[in-house]
């Protein structure tokens, strides 16, 4: 609570010298009865640790704003509530933005800073707490990032030079940022073309260059939900015309499987010998052929017959390899 009291003076004086009043320790002091030392003690605190723009105008007795747009930490945060945003500012490690990741740490540390009791690590030690590690993944740009990022949150339209992954062709296009994706350590944007005039995945790591527009892009009343596009192009997902697939998994592995979750409508039963078998519906056999090859003869296909043909061509393939 008094860390609560305390914050409530910094929004007194905050607040008196955005008004021209030109508040010093004196005055904070008698309107909340504390001494003068704790008054001055708190003007500190805003100037070196909240970076409040403060000067002491001698004429008027009194402190003043440097910079008329500076505002405290507008809310008082709970401990688990810090925790929560130590922990995003952690997980911010896959956003390749550096710009972006120094802004949530400098918040992040005004809010700390508001509740100096001990009762939360310093921020330099949250480094040795918590980390990811993604791997696998392709590399973005942080210009390309911050200037798609910027576009999509402004509601702004990009030009973009968009390699193509298979051919190495380079397009250029007017595309709507609608929505960011980190895909298994990869970042996607789904955004409105206008070239193709629909719903289109384009992989940061492969815009080449890109500019922001000011003409307005109007997007078609028969454009399908954002929601049910990510649905039906990212992971083992089920779509119109979803298909079953069933796989049985040897008893070594099992229970690592058993562990995963593949899939929200998916279904797991364990057989007599200790195997394991899993169902669950996708729209596409890409995704999840990539998945049956990672476990080698660790896993059979039981259905369909189609996925099964797939599996058997690219061992075949792979067999031709080692001859």
């Amino acid at each position: 609570m008094s860390k609560k009291l305390t914050y409530e003076r910094y929004q007194w004086f905050h607040g008196r010298a955005m008004a021209g009043a030109y508040p010093n320790a004196g005055r904070l002091a008698e309107r909340f009865e504390i001494s003068r030392k704790q008054a001055q003690r708190d003007v500190e605190f805003m100037k070196e640790r909240l970076a409040a723009p403060l000067v002491y105008d001698a004429n008027r007795r009194g402190y003043t704003y440097t910079n008329d747009g500076y505002e405290l930490p507008p809310i008082w945060l709970k401990q688990e509530e810090l925790v929560a945003l130590c922990l995003a500012q952690r997980l911010s490690a896959a956003v390749p933005d550096r710009e972006l990741k120094g802004a949530l740490e400098r918040v992040l540390r005004k809010f700390v800073d508001l509740r100096s009791d001990g009762s939360l690590s310093v921020i330099g030690d949250i480094c040795g707490k918590v980390s990811i590690k993604n791997v696998e993944y392709y590399r973005v740009r942080e210009p390309v990032f911050h200037a798609v990022a910027g576009a999509l949150f402004r509601n702004r339209a990009l030009r973009i030079v968009y390699r193509t992954p298979h051919k190495g062709e380079e397009t250029q296009r007017v595309i709507l940022p609608l929505h960011l994706l980190c895909y298994m350590g990869s970042w996607h944007l789904v955004a409105f073309c206008t070239l193709r005039n629909e719903l289109r995945d384009f992989a940061l790591s492969r815009i080449q260059a890109l500019e922001e527009r000011g003409e307005d892009v109007s997007l078609p009343q028969s454009l399908p939900p954002v929601k049910e596009y990510i649905r039906q192009n990212f992971g083992l997902m089920s779509g119109p015309q979803s298909t079953e697939v069933v796989l049985r998994f040897r008893p070594g592995i099992a229970p690592l499987v058993a562990e995963q979750v593949w899939h929200d409508a998916q279904e797991i039963s364990a057989g007599e010998d200790g195997s394991l078998h899993l169902r669950f519906p996708v729209s596409g056999f890409a995704e999840v052929s990539r998945f049956v090859l990672k476990y080698g003869a660790g896993v059979e296909v039981v259905a369909p017959e189609e996925l099964k043909r797939i599996i058997k061509e690219e061992i075949k393939k792979m067999a031709a390899l080692y001859r």
